[in-house]
């Protein structure tokens, strides 16, 4: 009965999806997200959809996988990535007023074809891993509610799949606009209910969860929280999807919406975070992602709501990845006429590779952040240097702080093998990969701040 009702209400969704999605495609509509008469997206629009991209599937369980080992500390620590919807404003805001259209804009007129490559190159890295991420999620979740069915992650993987595409290939950006706001509001009603029943259950105790410690202790989660905050200003720029619509609204439209989607989607981050931190304090056995966790300790109904919100906000992200790799392909790489043919065809191909990737077996969720994060630093000496201080950034200082950031993401990524294990302090991956972001951070000021000079 639980999987059945997990199965239909998902099931509803996307058929409310396909339902809302635009009838008609246009190029303003597919590339920029425009409505059949040329108008921007409004500013509840576009929050709700700023949320809904930025509060998926992966997020929601490294919350609480965070939560359970590190307690309070290891939700703070992720929540604190939401932080990129001050700083992203911010750049948004920067960039607009001076004059540029989009951060290629911006790179392209001073490093060249160039530094849009470096840019390019880490951003489809970031996509591909939106959608490698989501559908693991998508896969977890029927594999823990179909039990002894042989293919019931790799079935399910394929079906999202493709019935994510098939809307999104339709209406491009306007159509993830519109699904967005559906998929949040169902989201958000879901998440609510399930976030009262547990306040409300018994055991539960507001002043145990904002203390815990976590299974695993605090002070990984303490080291986690330095990590976003020094990754919190790049890590915004490097994500397109953020970044995309940064550039479709005026610009006070624009700020008001990054502005509510900081405060609606932390409270989301924290109390998803509470799922994770109450099965530590029960003493619940991880297992399964949580998945296995939660469904022995919460009522069907609530563990099926879990489930539904997980499921909606993989969804609302997929669609949203597929959006801007193709703008990515056809605006910015320029490798097919600007055209809905072209824009279909790169869609297809981000969702092929990333589905294939999960199918591979990889498992782990929050190394791709982890590395995505890390190789997004070479942006922080760039933009804070150039865009803000103003200051002309030699061509060779950006390639030094982009190759320090690559670098440190791959060592990161490696950690394991020998030649990294030589290179890395002995400790936690995560005060490695502290020592890994303050190294990186060191490389780029000081190449990017030797080779500055003024305007």
């Amino acid at each position: 009965m639980q999987t059945l009702a997990v199965i239909c209400l998902f099931g509803l969704v996307i058929l409310g999806s396909l339902l809302v999605a635009p009838r008609r495609a246009t190029l303003g509509g597919f590339f920029s997200g425009a409505d059949l008469a040329g108008r921007a997206p409004g500013l509840w629009v576009l929050v709700l959809s700023q949320v809904t991209t930025w509060i998926f599937a992966r997020s929601l369980m490294n919350s609480a996988i965070l939560g359970y080992f590190y307690g309070i500390w290891g939700t703070l620590a992720y929540a604190t990535y939401y932080g990129s919807f001050l700083t992203g404003g911010f750049i948004v805001g920067r960039l607009r007023a001076g004059g540029a259209g989009s951060v290629q804009d911006w790179l392209g007129a001073r490093f060249g074809a160039t530094g849009n490559a470096c840019y390019n190159l880490v951003i489809a890295l970031r996509l591909l891993s939106e959608v490698f991420a989501n559908l693991l999620v998508v896969g977890l979740i029927f594999a823990a509610v179909l039990p002894g069915t042989g293919l019931a992650r790799e079935a399910s993987i394929l079906v999202v799949a493709a019935l994510g595409l098939a809307y999104s290939a339709w209406g491009g950006l306007s159509a993830a606009l519109r699904t967005d706001v559906l998929q949040m509001l169902v989201f958000l009603a879901v998440f609510a209910a399930a976030l009262v029943a547990l306040i409300l259950s018994p055991g539960f105790e507001i002043g145990a969860v904002l203390t815990a410690p976590g299974t695993a202790g605090a002070w990984n989660g303490q080291v986690l929280l330095l990590v976003a905050l020094l990754q919190v200003f790049s890590y915004p720029a490097h994500d397109p999807v953020m970044m995309d619509r940064g550039f479709i609204a005026d610009p006070d439209t624009t700020r008001k919406s990054f502005l509510h989607a900081f405060w609606i989607s932390v409270l989301c981050i924290i109390g998803f975070g509470f799922f994770g931190i109450q099965a530590g304090l029960v003493g619940a056995k991880y297992e399964g992602e949580l998945i296995g966790t939660w469904a022995g300790m919460f009522p069907p109904w609530l563990f099926t709501a879990l489930l539904v919100s997980l499921l909606i906000s993989a969804l609302s992200t997929l669609d949203s990845a597929l959006s801007s790799a193709a703008r990515l392909v056809v605006e910015e790489l320029r490798l097919g006429a600007r055209s809905l043919l072209a824009g279909r065809a790169a869609m297809v191909g981000f969702m092929a590779l990333g589905a294939a990737l999960t199918l591979w077996g990889n498992q782990t969720l929050f190394d791709a952040v982890a590395v995505s994060g890390t190789a997004s630093m070479f942006l922080t000496p760039v933009l804070l240097v150039g865009l803000v201080m103003g200051r002309r950034v030699a061509l060779w200082s950006y390639l030094v702080a982009f190759v320090a950031a690559m670098a440190g993401a791959a060592t990161y990524f490696a950690r394991e093998t020998a030649w990294a294990a030589a290179v890395l302090p002995v400790g936690h991956k995560y005060e490695q990969l502290l020592a890994i972001c303050v190294a990186v951070l060191v490389l780029g000021f000081a190449a990017v701040l030797t080779g500055a000079r003024r305007a």
